[in-house]
């Protein structure tokens, strides 16, 4: 009984190092990033980001900055796919190919799954997404992201 307790001490302990592992801390708010673009929810998608957001993506103007760019962002992406007939978008992330700390910096490269409607036709695609993190006082906030299409 007591090598029973002693191995699941020491099981959960293993656990808990690797759900708070560094790069578990700086995935998080990119995780969060996904889950709150996937409901619709723009307050969540600019809390995980810095004031101060820099992002590239494929539709115009292709850059956004500054204060709320990521509300902005999602407020052009929104009427741009209002106009193209595409709907229902749903982004799954897939296995970090990089995640790389120094510090409180980070970089990340994540492959992503993206999944809509073009009209009535369901399109499954795929890119990445590179991001750039800092780490403040409020944990890790993404500083800067760009939206890549193309085979993973």
């Amino acid at each position: 009984m007591r090598k029973t307790v002693i191995v699941l001490a020491v099981s959960l302990l293993g656990a808990a190092s690797v759900a708070a592992s560094p790069e578990n801390e700086v995935m998080a708010p990119v995780r969060e990033f996904i889950d709150a673009f996937n409901k619709g929810d723009v307050k969540r998608l600019q809390a995980t980001c810095a004031d101060q957001t820099f992002i590239i993506d494929d539709f115009p103007p292709n850059q956004w900055r500054g204060s709320r760019a990521t509300s902005k962002w999602f407020h052009d992406l929104t009427e741009s796919a209002k106009k193209n007939g595409m709907s229902e978008a749903f982004v799954s992330l897939q296995k970090p190919r990089r995640v790389g700390i120094t510090g409180s910096s980070a970089y990340v490269i994540v492959p992503v799954k993206l999944t809509y409607k073009d009209k009535s036709r369901l399109v499954n695609t795929a890119g990445l997404m590179t991001l750039a993190l800092h780490k403040g006082a409020d944990g890790w906030r993404i500083g800067a992201w760009a939206w890549t299409w193309g085979n993973n």
